[in-house]
């Protein structure tokens, strides 16, 4: 389990990857609660910034989050495997299931398939391109999460060079 500086450092690097690549995603303050070799947990705040109309979370702003929670596994992975290797989204589809209204947490727990892709990529020629899951989930009064929404993105690596 991270501790909490391992967590502050994680989120303090995706924040910053934000406010220096992405502005838009560092707008809607991701957090890191966990990042380890199979699953990784981004929180987006439900806050004015990523509110809609309706008082729940922006559809938006709930890709932004899936991006996140996807992309740093995907590069975490990236960076253990210690190749070089460039990172799109090919693709997005979303289910959405209920209207989160407060905090969404995203959870992405295909950190093996990912590990294989990249090992895949770095001894390949050719992008490889495959689907990752993120369940989008708010946490209940007794601790427990309800799923808001199911996101697919595909992963598309191709090794660089």
């Amino acid at each position: 389990m991270p501790t909490a500086l391992q967590r502050f450092k994680q989120t303090l690097g995706l924040r910053l990857f934000g406010w220096l690549k992405i502005p838009l995603l560092a707008s809607v303050r991701p957090t890191v609660v966990e990042l380890s070799e199979t699953r990784c947990v981004v929180r987006v705040p439900l806050r004015r910034w990523t509110r809609n109309h309706l008082g729940s979370m922006y559809f938006g702003a709930l890709a932004i989050g899936a991006d996140c929670a996807g992309g740093l596994l995907a590069m975490d992975q990236i960076k253990r495997s210690g190749g070089q290797v460039s990172l799109v989204f090919r693709s997005f589809q979303a289910t959405f299931l209920k209207r989160p209204e407060s905090h969404v947490y995203f959870i992405c727990e295909d950190g093996e398939a990912i590990r294989d892709q990249v090992r895949r990529t770095l001894t390949s020629e050719e992008r490889i391109t495959e689907p990752m899951t993120i369940r989008a989930a708010v946490r209940l009064a007794d601790g427990t999460f309800e799923s808001v929404a199911e996101l697919t993105l595909e992963l598309s690596l191709k090794r660089k060079g």
